[in-house]
């Protein structure tokens, strides 16, 4: 029993076992529950009435039988005991399992890697388990295994040692790891000689579940999966580059500047260039940082493309990232996800690369945000291409990496491979945004400049708050989050503002912000409902975010009314943010109303998904903008406090921005641009085609 400080006395359970049903009477009570497809109460009484006391063992090993009862066919009959029997098998391993910190969701799974003899199997090789359970605790593995008299020498436990210290480079972004790097930290974890991992590696290498490639005298090891996507990505991208160029317009020229006049707008020499490279080439980079006229040279792309009948299709890594390429361009962009139409696969896997795919309709496919795709968004990517399709890859390589393992975008330049055109120049009216300079600045390792340094005409959208002391910081950020910028346009929080940091921890971080932010901006009143769901109270009105991709969640956008307006489907994507319109606690339900117009529905049991969004990671904005940006800049690790990370933060803000933290804290991340390079193998792989 625990005392809850709002709700009293309650009972809390630390681990439990489900026993199966054994007697007549449990069993009926089981497969009257609906547990078992196909099998409601009706039919269990038929069947315990038929067989009595051995139901069981009619269930487990003469499943055929079961036709005997009336309205069950002899296939019906043959998959009620093939689900029953997974049933009870998986429910067997479960409090095995829990030894190795491995829960009943994660259960079905082992099931179904190891079938019947799972717990034979586990006994035998514990360390199975890291291959099957993605993100299980190694040492919690080892420990056990220890325990139950696995040798510290044993191939079984290096060889998974191995692995894991893969995945583990993997969720710091590499795709590979260098050879005597990754033997010297296998042995500190599992303390044996260097021999014996460096034999294990080649035993590794020879089942190909790892590779080992030879680049500049340097050995590098990939896990297969990695491998691979970096050899299909790179494979598949010359096929689409040396093909017949089929989207070929002649006079191009003429047609670009037709169209400069149609639209009426005026491109730079560097500009014109990007737009006749699209033409001349199947694959084209364009790269540049805010103001440097991407987003002008796309809207010409798509007017001179249409007007020759060529389908144009947009799409970004995430779905705020596709709201803003189609508020920029007017046109539709959909999400990566929804437009290869992936649907679910495991994502507590370190990433599939066999998931299928729908091939991609377009003439012309335009992909912005190119820096937030990792290797296995573009592994799915490439091989949804048509051949002949013109692909036109839009990205600024100077903001944060992918999440995700890869350097897609940096190794696709690098390589030197693809037409590529840097754009530098920042525009005339672009250069009155002192957030636009600023930028470009902090890029450039120059600190924010002073008022004397602007244009005279210069915009008054940025500003800068030396703050040392993190309560003054907190004291600023409330307070302009609530009404100070009033003076400065119609600016209310909810429509937007956004509070950005770099960190989730401390009183700057997201977790404490919220918290004041809420208390601000959406206190507690008697008409306000609100459901508590462990130490976090979700409020209606609250913003809120996605943090985790569900495709089966439901959502409706539009009226109903006006079928022309109205849309249904599934799927939200981590990342997305919305607001609480409603909590029903009759139905157990919370409403949510996100930023792109879609209506969701979530379960009491699903608010694991959501966290509060009055302030958010700089990483988790990335590929958003938003009209304010309060930028806070505590004291963290130097790890975080990066230049790219200070620049992604101001880029986010398109009207107004207000820096928050020391001046020293400031020219550290300005100077600090030795962000930790990622070992990645796609540059080599175009080199060894």
């Amino acid at each position: 029993m625990v005392v809850h400080q709002e709700y009293g006395e309650q009972f809390k359970i630390d681990t439990f076992e489900k026993l199966m049903p054994e007697n007549a009477m449990a069993l009926e009570k089981y497969l009257a529950s609906g547990t078992i497809k196909g099998i409601g109460p009706a039919t269990a009484r038929k069947i315990i009435d038929k067989f009595g006391e051995e139901t069981l063992s009619i269930f487990k090993f003469e499943p055929l039988r079961l036709a005997e009862i009336k309205g069950i066919s002899k296939d019906k009959a043959y998959e009620i005991g093939e689900e029953f029997n997974e049933k009870w098998e998986v429910w067997q391993i479960v409090s095995f399992l829990e030894q190795f910190g491995i829960g009943a969701n994660n259960s079905k799974k082992v099931y179904d890697a190891l079938g019947v003899n799972a717990v034979e199997k586990i006994q035998e090789n514990p360390y199975i388990l890291v291959d099957i359970v993605y993100g299980v605790n190694f040492n919690n593995i080892d420990k056990i295994a220890m325990q139950i008299g696995i040798p510290m020498d044993s191939d079984y436990r290096v060889k998974s040692g191995i692995k894991y210290a893969l995945l583990i480079a993997s969720y710091n972004g590499n795709t590979c790891v260098i050879k005597d790097n990754l033997i010297e930290y296998v042995q500190s974890i599992l303390e044996v000689d260097r021999d014996l991992v460096e034999d294990n590696i080649i035993n590794l290498s020879a089942l190909s579940e790892i590779h080992i490639v030879k680049y500049d005298d340097i050995e590098y090891v990939f896990l297969e999966q990695l491998y691979k996507a970096e050899k299909n990505i790179a494979e598949r991208l010359i096929v689409l580059r040396d093909c017949n160029n089929v989207k070929f317009i002649k006079n191009f020229d003429n047609e670009i500047k037709k169209h400069e006049k149609k639209i009426d707008i005026e491109l730079s020499e560097k500009q014109f260039e990007a737009i006749k490279q699209i033409n001349e080439n199947n694959v084209t980079i364009i790269t540049g940082g805010p103001g440097t006229g991407k987003t002008t040279i796309i809207k010409c792309v798509i007017e001179i493309y249409k007007s020759h009948k060529k389908k144009v299709v947009l799409c970004a890594p995430t779905g705020r990232a596709a709201k803003r390429m189609t508020e920029t361009t007017g046109e539709d962009a959909k999400t990566i996800h929804r437009l290869l139409e992936i649907g679910k696969f495991e994502e507590d896997k370190l990433g599939s690369i066999d998931t299928d795919v729908s091939p991609v309709d377009a003439d012309i496919l335009v992909v912005d945000e190119m820096s937030m795709v990792d290797v296995f968004l573009m592994n799915y990517l490439v091989k949804a291409v048509y051949l002949g399709t013109k692909i036109i890859f839009v990205g600024d390589p100077n903001q944060l990496p992918s999440v995700g393992p890869g350097s897609i975008l940096k190794d696709l330049i690098d390589s030197k491979e693809f037409s590529t055109v840097h754009l530098d120049k920042i525009f005339r009216q672009a250069a009155k945004s002192k957030i636009i300079v600023n930028a470009h600045n902090v890029n450039s390792g120059i600190n924010f400049i002073g008022k004397k340094d602007y244009e005279e005409d210069s915009e008054n959208d940025f500003f800068y708050l030396n703050e040392v002391n993190q309560d003054k910081m907190l004291y600023q950020i409330l307070s302009l989050s609530k009404d100070r910028l009033k003076n400065y346009g119609d600016y209310d929080f909810f429509s937007n503002i956004q509070v950005l940091t770099p960190t989730k921890k401390g009183k700057i971080g997201t977790k404490e912000l919220n918290k004041y932010l809420q208390q601000e901006l959406n206190p507690k009143t008697d008409e306000i409902l609100e459901k508590t769901y462990g130490d976090v109270v979700f409020r209606e009105g609250d913003r809120v975010m996605q943090i985790k991709n569900n495709y089966d969640i439901y959502w409706e956008k539009g009226d109903k009314n006006k079928l022309s307006t109205f849309e249904a489907g599934t799927g939200v994507f981590n990342g997305e943010i919305g607001r609480i319109a409603k909590i029903d606690n009759t139905d157990k339900q919370i409403e949510i109303e996100f930023d792109d117009g879609k209506i969701a529905w979530y379960a009491f049991s699903e608010l694991d998904q959501l966290e509060h969004a009055y302030a958010i990671t700089i990483h988790k904005a990335q590929g958003s903008e938003f009209d304010v940006v309060i930028l806070a800049i505590p004291q963290s690790s130097n790890m975080l406090l990066t230049r790219n990370l200070l620049y992604t933060g101001i880029t986010r803000a398109k009207k107004l921005l207000i820096v928050i933290g020391s001046k020293n804290l400031i020219e550290f991340m300005v100077n600090n641009c030795d962000t930790k390079k990622r070992n990645t193998g796609l540059k080599i792989r175009f080199e060894t085609i």
